[in-house]
């Protein structure tokens, strides 16, 4: 086990596009942080094993704000336990951006300070044998 790993960071910013809403209000399903959180994992592992790394399994999902087509999304995984394959992993969703369309400023958006963290989970990954 290497601790100095212990605490890196890995993060990504998504737009949300229309076309991802499933819902009244433009929301969006749950599944997609969990598609998100799934891409920064595969960025740590590749950062720190050299590998993709397989998603082995969730110890936890909060779903705690909507995720809206039109918000741009900050997606952070952070590496909290490593074991000799394992690796667990805290992760966030938070909506730093917001779109706020009206009939004269279809394009509108506004930054939200602070963000909303919409979505946290707590994961674990595997890396191959070395």
């Amino acid at each position: 086990m290497n601790q100095q790993r212990i605490a890196t960071t890995i993060t990504h910013r998504r737009y949300v596009p229309y076309s991802h809403a499933h819902y009244a209000g433009n929301l969006v399903d749950g599944a997609y942080s969990l598609g998100l959180f799934g891409d920064v994992a595969t960025d740590l592992c590749i950062q720190l094993d050299g590998d993709e790394g397989l998603f082995a399994s969730y110890s936890d999902v909060q779903f705690l704000a909507p995720v809206r087509a039109g918000d741009l999304l900050e997606i952070t995984a952070t590496l909290v336990k490593e074991g000799t394959r394992s690796r667990v992993i805290d992760f966030a969703v938070s909506v730093v951006g917001r779109g706020t369309p009206s009939p004269t400023a279809p394009g509108a958006a506004c930054v939200l300070t602070p963000p909303i963290v919409a979505t946290t989970a707590t994961g674990t990954v595997v890396i191959p044998a070395r």
